[in-house]
């Protein structure tokens, strides 16, 4: 790791929403742990940028005490404008996370999931499903704790609370030794909260998403030997894929060219998540997998080798 007055400085730009947000955390984390990068984070809602901005790559009036950046790392298309306004600032490389609605030769790199299509090159990476802030685990617990995150309707699954409460309601009853807990999300209607928390039981703890602290699934995955997910967030499926823990779908029906529901497709294909119909493999492994999904860890390296090398080798110089 480099000295801190030699690490790179690193701008993340997020427009709020907290899938964007995770995916920056967790490309951040890894460039702090393998660089020492010094991490600043820009909202794009505090900047209102013009098109012309964006166009002519003229940054907006920034806060004086912020570090020029060597790096400015943008997730969301709310986010668009201002990194296109900032890209020429300085000598600092652009990436952005996600396919973007520009062309990728507006900037210096790009971080794509592979259910967009996008071809991989010297400036793209194409990663299996999105990054997050997860760390992969060394060994799983030894106690019969189980996860079930339940997401909502979405453009890319046809949501069903019954069928949902369904498989549930067989997880619980088909595995008896288990303790499980329970999380809705953002996303989750109403009446299906309400019908989550009439399962509260001694071996069922029901916890809304409303009552967990940032790092509450960090932690909660760590405590867990198997986990449970319904597809509708790639987000959280990726994440529970990463964690290394023993990963179920809770299956649903898929939309038709659905790149979302492929991309999950693509997990299960893979290995790091089971469809329903494989259910006892989730439950019945004791050992985290040797061939582990860590793509933010991956993503990071590709930064540090295609974007930060030079300035890797201009601290060097500056030493000697």
């Amino acid at each position: 790791m480099q000295p801190e007055e030699d690490a790179p400085v690193v701008w993340l730009v997020t427009d709020g929403k907290p899938g964007h947000r995770n995916q920056l955390k967790g490309l951040g984390n890894r460039l702090r742990a393998h660089t020492g990068a010094r991490l600043y984070w820009l909202d794009a809602t505090d900047y209102q940028v013009p098109l012309w901005r964006a166009l002519l790559g003229a940054a907006p009036t920034l806060p004086a005490d912020l570090p020029r950046p060597d790096l400015i790392v943008a997730a969301g298309t709310g986010t668009h404008r201002l990194l296109l306004a900032l890209r020429r600032l300085g000598n600092a490389k652009t990436l952005v996370i996600m396919k973007p609605s520009f062309p990728l030769s507006w900037v210096d790199g790009a971080i794509i999931p592979a259910h967009d299509k996008v071809k991989a090159s010297a400036n793209v990476l194409v990663t299996e499903g999105v990054i997050n802030p997860i760390t992969p685990l060394a060994r799983l617990t030894d106690n019969r704790e189980a996860l079930i995150l339940i997401g909502g309707p979405s453009p890319h699954f046809d949501w069903d609370d019954d069928a949902v409460l369904a498989r549930i309601n067989d997880l619980v009853a088909r595995y008896p030794g288990w303790r499980w807990t329970l999380s809705d999300s953002r996303r989750t209607p109403k009446a299906m909260r309400e019908r989550l928390a009439d399962l509260a039981h001694p071996r069922v703890t029901v916890m809304s998403c409303e009552n967990t602290h940032e790092n509450w699934l960090r932690h909660q995955l760590s405590a867990s030997r198997a986990v449970w997910i319904t597809p509708d967030s790639m987000s959280m499926v990726c994440e529970a894929a990463t964690s290394g823990v023993p990963a179920g779908l809770l299956d649903l029906p898929t939309r038709p060219d659905s790149r979302v529901a492929q991309g999950v497709n693509r997990l299960a294909e893979a290995g790091f998540v089971a469809h329903w119909s494989d259910h006892r493999s989730v439950m019945t492994r004791k050992a985290v997998p040797s061939r582990q999904l860590w793509e933010a860890d991956r993503a990071a390296r590709w930064v540090i080798e295609r974007l930060l090398k030079s300035k890797r080798r201009s601290t060097k110089g500056k030493k000697a």
